[in-house]
């Protein structure tokens, strides 16, 4: 059997809008939109339990006002695969492996979706927002065992961040961490799955 391969979206597969697009609408910098933001409401919204409109009120914390809907327009249109992933992923897809996202993200996996149909390469089952729990959760991990009914061997799991793919480890799943199509490609292949 092939490996089921979990992959992280944000800064995996796909451009993250919030390093770059999201402080140029503000006209700040990175570093200094992170002293205004408001700690607490994203990770709610990627955990579901806050709508959209929700998220945008708190997003600030000082509780200013700005364009809601101009914003969110700006982090749609920043949406763009990663150098070579999509040629990867429509390999891999070929090859016959199953494949599912694992994701820290809100409702706006949506807006992915209908920009970039990820969803031709890469179920979109394990999304934060659509079961409640976050990476580096363990429960997380072991949801996802349980839902895939396979073995934490027979999964390689690709993230961005090492805390993500430690968490993966220590479940037993294959974890790389991602810094490049080219890197991943080689560790795919010494994984056995490309």
């Amino acid at each position: 059997m092939r490996p089921v391969i979990l992959w992280d979206v944000m800064g995996t597969l796909v451009h993250d809008p919030f390093y770059d697009e999201m402080p140029e609408f503000f006209g700040v910098s990175f570093d200094e939109l992170l002293r205004q933001l408001k700690p607490g409401p994203w990770v709610e919204f990627e955990l579901g339990k806050r709508t959209q409109s929700e998220f945008l009120v708190d997003f600030f914390a000082d509780g200013r006002d700005f364009d809601h809907a101009g914003f969110v327009e700006c982090v749609r249109e920043a949406y763009r695969w990663l150098p070579g992933m999509k040629e990867l992923l429509a390999e891999l897809q070929a090859k016959g492996h199953g494949m599912h996202t694992l994701s820290n993200y809100p409702e706006w996996y949506q807006m992915i979706e209908q920009r970039l149909e990820v969803s031709r390469f890469v179920d979109w089952t394990f999304v934060s927002c659509l079961i409640s729990m976050r990476k580096p959760d363990p429960d997380i991990y072991a949801h996802v065992i349980r839902e895939l009914d396979v073995e934490p061997s027979h999964c390689v799991f690709v993230d961005d961040r090492e805390s993500n793919c430690q968490a993966a480890r220590d479940a037993g799943i294959h974890a790389i961490r991602f810094r490049g199509v080219e890197e991943l490609r080689r560790a795919l292949e010494e994984a056995g799955a490309l």
